[in-house]
């Protein structure tokens, strides 16, 4: 019978390969006191998850230092047929400058975000809770039509 501890190796292990799959994600944090989302580029590195993120909004200062969740999924890009998967990274987050290899890993950077030149900044989660869940191929129902109903 697997040890918690090997159950929980074997969860982070299926977690990075997951999130490795996929190119973006969501990081949650709170600023002001108010909980607050953003989209961010990833890889994983070294078991830990490293984001690239446009310094001009200043999110990276709410992040750095502080306990954040990072979530992604393949719920918009898999087909009938596929599984889809949904993980999140729990951990504590701090500012890094990546390593020229991290740095290739990432790929070209966008020009431009909202109109403004985009300048990175990168954040590195050291992952201290992660949960994977998976949904399995099966029956799917015909999407229905939302009807609002008052």
């Amino acid at each position: 019978m697997p040890s918690e501890f090997q159950e929980d190796r074997a969860r982070e292990k299926r977690a990075v390969e997951l999130i490795d799959s996929v190119d973006h994600g969501r990081v949650a944090t709170s600023m002001r006191a108010l909980p607050f989302l953003a989209s961010a580029r990833h890889i994983v590195a070294d078991g830990r998850v490293v984001l690239r993120l446009h310094k001009g909004y200043g999110y990276h200062r709410a992040r750095a230092g502080s306990v954040v969740a990072y979530g992604a999924d393949n719920l918009n890009n898999s087909g009938p047929d596929d599984g889809h998967w949904s993980v999140q990274f729990v951990g504590t987050c701090e500012a890094v400058e990546p390593a020229p290899g991290e740095l290739d890993l990432f790929g070209p950077a966008p020009r431009f975000v909202d109109g403004e030149p985009f300048d990175p900044v990168y954040l590195r989660i050291e992952p201290q809770f992660v949960t994977v869940h998976e949904l399995t191929a099966g029956t799917r129902h015909p999407k229905r039509p939302f009807h609002h109903v008052l």
